[in-house]
């Protein structure tokens, strides 16, 4: 049993951030479920949006923001994050982290324009800014004396003061698994923090890591948080379509430079679905190469850069060139076949704008949370941006709180618990969940399969739950838990929701209604 000022879930941007704005005054512990750089952040090319440019203004950030997001944006959360924009990414700079300069521009930097967006706004180190953002702060992270850092650990379930009889004690910590050993630590915090990203692993292609389980969005909901917007899941419109790189994003940036979108005979399609083109959101993008793909039974679409200088295409994309060429795909000459693939969670646990959840002493950040910002749609590059302003304003919230009352609370039991004989069933399982979801709650939903859906995960519910009773617990079995109850809160948000807006396109509610409201769903114990 071990004790911190500040338990952290996750290693992100997110919660390398608020890790780091509290470690001179606070002992923190970030647990990961791999390695400390593994997550979704490490992973990100676009960018991260802010206003730079004296053209440019708030407001009209705000306005593309709201568009992208259907009208659903929260505008309190909205404005919040979008002022602390600048200030974040000072501090970035601050750190050192390698943007992109541009001698030409006020700022120094070099900014690209990305779907949705109205300016130039995004800054970004080439093609692969979220490497470069988490090799920065991680450096930071391993060299603080009061930051420890437990990796190969996976939080199993969060330890609340409702289940020991003190429900006014919220959240005191969490039961974590130790992969190198296999066995659970408790480990206690007067406050606890959810930054374990979003939940791109309950659909069959997704460009998330393999990490991307939504751990944190089940375990919040379990202890007591209510969840809002689950049904907006981002599929991103350019996914490279190669079987031996399933997850290799191609960067929104692409098309904001130029890249357009063809059938296989070279037709430009883009133009028909929407008068922005190829920098329409993504949403409108990914529902029209799915509907191209459909149209035609193709298994690709076509994303074209080649008319672009070829200095050009590698000097701006250095990573996605590489990478394709590795493949026999010379982006300077041939055009890159792409896929739309689950890509970003919008919804998640409801927060303010200090990160706090329903639950006292537990907080929620990045992707794992549901601010308001994201609405119906996440406007490109909003999402970095949203992880560092609410990682910093999380932690100053933290630093004025008063210690929470220290218990002692029972450990891990696994006196009734056998090892597992039939770990296929497992992988059975997490199998048929994917490709169900890919199936039946994607780019284009119907009543009827939903509730196919649904019908299918109360079944795989009931197994799962019979197995996390009987065996011990394993990374498989633990991650597989919190993507069934992830899918199920996808699912019945999808349910509720009888209109199409943003992401959620419904063919049985193909209108959209006048009046925008989120979707919230109760805790686990609430319904």
């Amino acid at each position: 049993m071990q004790h911190f000022d500040v338990l952290i879930l996750g290693s992100g941007l997110a919660g390398m951030t608020q890790a780091l704005q509290l470690a001179d005054q606070r002992q923190v512990a970030i647990v990961t479920k791999r390695q400390l750089t593994d997550g979704a952040s490490q992973w990100a090319q676009g960018g991260i949006a802010a206003v730079l440019d004296q053209t440019d203004s708030i407001a009209e950030h705000v306005a593309d923001t709201q568009i992208a997001g259907a009208g659903l944006c929260d505008e309190t959360a909205t404005r919040f994050i979008l002022d602390h924009a600048r200030e974040a990414i000072e501090w970035l700079i601050e750190l050192g982290v390698p943007f992109t300069p541009d001698a030409a521009h006020e700022t120094g930097f070099h900014l690209t324009r990305e779907g949705g967006h109205s300016h130039r706004r995004i800054i970004h180190a080439a093609d692969a800014t979220g490497a470069a953002v988490i090799a920065t702060l991680a450096a930071r992270v391993k060299a603080h004396p009061n930051i420890t850092i437990l990796e190969d650990h996976i939080g199993i379930d969060l330890i609340v003061g409702r289940k020991l009889g003190q429900p006014e004690l919220g959240c005191l910590g969490a039961y974590v698994l130790d992969k190198a050993t296999d066995q659970v630590k408790t480990l206690l915090a007067d406050h606890t923090v959810l930054a374990t990203g979003g939940a791109g692993k309950v659909y069959l292609y997704t460009t998330n890591p393999d990490t991307a389980t939504g751990d944190g969005i089940a375990m919040g909901w379990r202890a007591g948080c209510r969840v809002a917007n689950m049904e907006f899941i981002q599929f991103h419109p350019t996914c490279l379509y190669h079987p031996h790189a399933m997850s290799f994003l191609i960067s929104e940036a692409v098309r904001g430079e130029g890249g357009q979108l063809k059938l296989p005979d070279g037709h430009r399609f883009m133009p028909e679905h929407d008068s922005r083109e190829e920098l329409a959101p993504r949403d409108i993008t990914a529902r029209a190469i799915d509907f191209e793909m459909k149209k035609y039974g193709l298994d690709c679409v076509y994303l074209d850069i080649s008319h672009q200088p070829a200095e050009f295409v590698r000097e701006h994309f250095p990573t996605i060139y590489q990478r394709c060429l590795e493949l026999g795909i010379d982006i300077t000459r041939q055009p890159i076949p792409v896929v739309p693939a689950a890509h970003y969670t919008c919804g998640g646990l409801v927060t303010d704008l200090a990160g706090r959840t329903d639950v006292p002493n537990l907080y929620a950040i990045g992707e794992t949370a549901c601010t308001g910002l994201h609405g119906a749609n996440r406007l490109a590059s909003n999402s970095l941006l949203e992880a560092l302003v609410l990682g910093r304003s999380s932690a100053q919230d933290i630093l004025s709180a008063a210690p929470a009352k220290r218990l002692e609370v029972p450990a891990w039991d696994e006196s009734r618990v056998v090892d597992a004989d039939e770990e296929v069933v497992i992988a059975h399982n997490w199998d048929e969940l994917r490709r169900f979801m890919w199936d039946y709650v994607g780019i284009v939903r119907t009543d009827k399969r939903l509730e196919r859906a649904a019908n299918r995960i109360a079944l795989l519910r009931r197994e799962i739950d019979e197995f996390y009773r009987n065996f011990k617990v394993s990374n498989d079995l633990i991650e597989l838990r919190n993507l069934v109850d992830t899918a199920d809160l996808i699912v019945r948000s999808a349910q509720q929701r009888k209109e199409s807006r943003g992401l959620h396109f419904s063919r049985d509610y193909p209108e959209t209604l006048p009046a925008a409201a989120p979707t919230i769903l109760p805790p686990a114990f609430g319904q």
